[in-house]
């Protein structure tokens, strides 16, 4: 398991929502103060405001992609990026949506958070989920390096 991947599963634990844990561990090396990635981000959680829509950790991942690879006129190749990122990610975890993820724990789209006691972390997949995400995204931006470097 990577440092990154600790560090988002911390923030996570110490309750940033899981869209916020994953573009946090990216945001210095991107460029982005930590407090402006934690409000930028912080819409997303819960599948976008606990509305149980797209992972708040694959919202997380496309906004750090976005930040890695976006410039004012590739937006075919962002989505390229984005499409193959939720590829991964899905073929990792079975689906990108957040009610899938969840399937079969109890989900409410109620804007008030869950508790994060002992049995909610037990319950839950999002603490891996996070760190599915990070990993996804560290692999990704280690490929496009290695290509880059053999150009």
């Amino acid at each position: 398991m990577s440092q990154k991947t600790e560090k988002a599963k911390e923030l996570f634990k110490s309750g940033c929502n899981c869209s916020q844990s994953v573009l946090g561990v990216f945001c210095e090396e991107l460029g982005l103060d930590f407090e402006t990635a934690m409000k930028i981000s912080s819409s997303f959680g819960g599948g976008m405001g606990r509305m149980r829509e797209v992972c708040g950790t694959v919202s997380g991942m496309f906004m750090a992609a976005g930040l890695a690879f976006s410039t004012s006129d590739n937006k075919a190749e962002q989505y390229r990026i984005v499409q193959e990122l939720a590829k991964r990610f899905k073929e990792k975890n079975g689906s990108i949506i957040c009610r899938e993820l969840l399937n079969g724990i109890e989900s409410s789209t109620s804007p008030t958070p869950s508790e994060r006691t002992e049995t909610y972390y037990k319950k839950r997949p999002c603490v891996e989920l996070v760190g599915d995400s990070v990993e996804i995204l560290e692999e990704y931006i280690k490929e496009q390096q290695t290509i880059k470097n053999s150009l």
